[in-house]
């Protein structure tokens, strides 16, 4: 038994990653999960890695940005498993510049897949999330606690330098988070954000011989960071190194957890201690 037996999850960006492990974390728990990535053999490997631990899964490919696709997205768990309780807004990528150099597509992209992407989902699943509390108190049954976790960054908080597009996007899903705790406590739905630090993963370590890129929706996006500043970086955390994408997940779960039932508007911070 799980502590989210009988629950059913949406988490964007899920193909790799700390998104993968979130799904991988949930399904261990018991949820039925929806992944999402931008291509579609991520999004399946991912579903395929839920099923194989015993878990159910359905894979949904696409850009959390294009028009449609959070409809999509939250059809899918309606679909599919008959519900939704759980939605990690999850997706993301970084694309840097000092402010004098980024462009107006610089910023555009950024603030539409960390912060209006979101906003569409949770549009989206409003009216899903209000019918089947209604179903639920006409059926004379307690409405259950329903979750909700934007993910942001340390960089929402105090600034980034060369960031100013992605930190003002994750300060937006700060303001995002405590609206909708607001006006979601009604229907019983809590939400939170967790804003990670310094965590390894493919958009942070820079691969042997030099400089990694990765494509989104044909742009080439130069991800990794300095060894040396890595270890500069890791050195300013209290706990003396980055996070893992599952310990990231770790975090995302414990706002997930019926034991986090009476947390609501609230900002997690997944950082090793660092102080912002």
């Amino acid at each position: 038994m799980g502590n989210l037996d009988g629950k059913v999850a949406i988490v964007t960006g899920a193909g790799r990653g700390i998104g993968q492990c979130i799904a991988l974390k949930l399904a261990a728990e018991g949820a039925a999960v929806v992944v999402n990535d931008l291509d579609e053999g991520p999004a399946a490997d991912t579903a395929s890695a839920v099923e194989k631990v015993g878990g159910r899964s359905v894979p949904v490919a696409g850009s959390v940005t294009e028009d449609g696709f959070a409809e999509r997205f939250v059809g899918a768990a309606v679909e599919h498993f008959g519900g939704l309780d759980i939605i990690v807004n999850n997706a993301g990528y970084t694309w840097d510049s000092v402010v004098q150099k980024m462009t107006d597509d610089q910023w555009d992209a950024i603030l539409d897949v960390h912060l209006k992407a979101p906003f569409r989902i949770l549009r989206a699943a409003q009216p899903v999330i209000s019918q089947l509390v209604k179903s639920a108190q006409s059926d004379g049954v307690p409405v259950p606690c329903r979750k909700v976790v934007n993910i942001s960054s340390v960089a929402g908080l105090g600034g980034n330098p060369g960031q100013a597009n992605y930190a003002a996007a994750k300060a937006g899903v700060t303001g995002l988070t405590k609206t909708l705790a607001k006006e979601w406590g009604r229907y019983n739905v809590t939400v939170n954000t967790v804003a990670f630090g310094l965590i390894r993963t493919r958009l942070t370590s820079t691969p042997a011989g030099g400089d990694g890129s990765i494509d989104v929706e044909g742009r080439e996006i130069k991800v990794g960071v300095n060894p040396d500043l890595l270890a500069t970086m890791e050195r300013s955390i209290p706990l003396g190194r980055a996070g893992s994408p599952g310990e990231a997940a770790g975090a995302v779960y414990l706002m997930c957890a019926p034991e986090s039932d009476y947390v609501s508007g609230q900002t997690l911070i997944c950082a090793g201690g660092f102080n912002i």
